[in-house]
């Protein structure tokens, strides 16, 4: 629910829309975090905490000036030209970050005490176990180059197993809603790695976007 579904998800959905549109959708998780813990776990969602989420999900798209544009071709795809594959992939974007809200839910209701380090080693080995299948059904035909070997070793070590430490215990110490929240903080990040690493040019509009974005979430995670 927390790997396997939401990674394979967003996989799909990248072959058919752009990314812009798919890091604006993947910033609704903390809205549905917020719906599945009021609805399970009668969490109260605040005046304020609505206009954290709100203000959080505008930053998002601020920050991926490129995702306005985005939605507008995807929903020409969609309503202009026919595609259906495109709506697909909004669909899946969507239930992938259900899938984190749903995840939150059941980590705080049924997790308490369970050491983070524990619940991010069995969600990850039971994601392998799950895609196994299709990751030998589907093998690349030629062997992957040492770089881009080493890149997925750095993405599964860093953004999966170090990051879901971390995330696991932010749930069981703040619930889902306010753990989530971290979504809004991932386009933050990659304007400033890539203006800092890779000399891409820092727009006012995405540093607006980035201030909104914090403002967000510090109302979520106050209210």
């Amino acid at each position: 629910m927390n790997v396997a579904l939401p990674f394979s998800f967003f996989a799909f959905a990248a072959q058919h829309i752009d990314s812009g549109l798919s890091a604006i959708l993947n910033a609704c998780a903390p809205l549905f975090g917020a719906v599945t813990g009021a609805l399970w776990l009668g969490e109260r969602i605040t005046l304020r905490r609505a206009a954290g989420l709100a203000l959080g999900v505008l930053g998002v798209t601020l920050e991926h000036p490129l995702g306005v544009a985005d939605t507008v071709r995807a929903c020409r795809a969609v309503f202009v030209d026919g595609r259906l594959l495109a709506l697909v992939a909004i669909g899946a974007c969507l239930a992938a970050t259900l899938c984190y809200g749903i995840t939150g839910v059941v980590m705080k209701r049924f997790a308490r005490g369970v050491p983070s380090r524990g619940v991010a080693a069995g969600s990850q080995l039971a994601a392998a176990v799950v895609l196994a299948p299709f990751a030998f059904a589907n093998l690349p035909a030629a062997v992957p180059s040492a770089l881009a070997i080493a890149n997925v070793v750095a993405l599964a070590l860093l953004s999966s197993a170090v990051a879901f430490l971390l995330y696991f215990r932010l749930i069981a110490d703040l619930g889902p809603t306010r753990a989530l929240t971290v979504t809004f903080l991932i386009p933050v990040f990659g304007v400033a790695f890539g203006a800092l690493f890779l000399a891409e040019a820092l727009a006012p509009v995405a540093l607006a976007g980035g201030v909104l974005v914090v403002i967000g979430t510090a109302f979520v995670l106050k209210g």
